[in-house]
């Protein structure tokens, strides 16, 4: 195992490298391999082009021919804004660096809104994978609401040369089922037209905060918005990484089992991402997990240590957005290039 990763992990280093998984076993892990395609999709309803899509998607940048994804995301000047996102690091006002940034970090893809793929399009569309967002949560509308709007069409994004739609869907929010309806009809259309297509499976909801805790991010809630998302056939889940446990028992709505406590999660980082993983049809769908904001010095480690915990828990990869296009372009691709290194590094295995 490289040592600049134990170096970079620190202290976590031990807890994270040598943990054993007791809950969910190992071996009912679908893991992310370089016939994934082959092994998974094929048996599938997903037609030839949406194959291709797929295919293309785990053959491109640094880690292709893996089986595991490196995504920059770039959609945060819609939903945190321009100025709070690009501020730091203005040249990403200019949509031809973001896609630069991609090619030159060996990411397997881009991710963003149609206007900023759209307007370098014919430049990039052949040179890396591009995925559009199709939904956004616009913040400028006064008071603030937090509701996934579509912004374009899955024709359109098939035109500029995507090979993959991303979409929103804010899991126990009041506006959820709508998003469900709309982002199934989307996803079906761009699986017809051969795309691949990735949900970003987002839990939100006042009421999953309960007293001075908040389970937005706790497995339990977080598996369950998963399960919720490959029912509607995305073919790839974005999910934040787990930071606790037992949102439904704090609810107390909903329907669990104590099993979910007792037998399938332990308070461990990486069991409490294997059940994200587990929810994801064990695997079949892969699961790759966001890579959060900036907060600057402690972004590497905190980066580094969210691959070791996807890829033993059993996930896909990172689709990491704001802690590498925050920074200056050298230090950007550094960034990407010690995520991707966890992903090559055959010593970390799953759990």
């Amino acid at each position: 195992m490289s040592n600049q990763i134990k170096d970079i992990l620190g202290k976590d280093a031990e807890l994270l490298l040598n943990h054993v998984c007791k809950t969910i076993p190992k071996e009912s892990i679908h893991l992310p391999s370089p016939s994934h395609v082959n092994d998974i999709w094929v048996n599938s309803n997903r037609n030839n082009q949406t194959l291709n899509s797929l295919n293309g998607l785990l053959n491109n940048g640094r880690l292709a021919g893996t089986g595991y994804l490196s995504i920059l995301p770039v959609d945060q000047g819609i939903e945190h804004s321009a100025g709070a996102s690009f501020s730091p690091n203005p040249i990403y006002f200019d949509p031809e660096n973001i896609v630069k940034l991609a090619i030159e970090g060996g990411c397997n893809a881009v991710a963003s809104t149609f206007g900023v793929l759209g307007i370098v399009s014919r430049k990039y569309a052949h040179k890396i994978p591009m995925m559009v967002k199709i939904n956004h949560n616009e913040f400028l509308s006064m008071p603030n609401k937090y509701d996934q709007v579509m912004f374009g069409q899955i024709k359109s994004a098939w035109n500029m040369g995507a090979t993959s739609v991303g979409a929103t869907i804010y899991w126990g929010s009041e506006n959820s089922t709508r998003q469900l309806q709309e982002v199934a009809t989307a996803f079906e259309m761009a699986h017809e037209l051969g795309m691949a297509t990735v949900l970003w499976c987002y839990t939100r909801n006042n009421g999953f905060k309960v007293d001075g805790v908040d389970y937005h991010t706790s497995a339990d809630l977080t598996g369950q918005a998963n399960h919720l998302g490959v029912t509607i056939q995305a073919d790839i889940i974005k999910q934040k990484l787990p930071t606790n446990n037992g949102g439904y028992l704090a609810t107390k709505h909903g329907k669990t089992s104590p099993l979910v406590y007792s037998n399938l999660t332990s308070d461990h980082p990486i069991d409490l991402a294997r059940y994200q993983v587990a929810n994801c049809y064990m695997g079949r769908v892969g699961l790759i997990n966001s890579g959060g904001e900036s907060k600057g010095a402690s972004d590497l480690a905190e980066s580094v240590a969210t691959a070791v915990i996807n890829k033993r828990a059993g996930g896909m990869g990172l689709i990491l957005g704001r802690k590498a296009f925050q920074r200056p372009l050298n230090e950007g691709i550094e960034l990407l290039n010690r995520i991707q290194d966890v992903y090559l590094d055959d010593s970390i295995t799953i759990a």
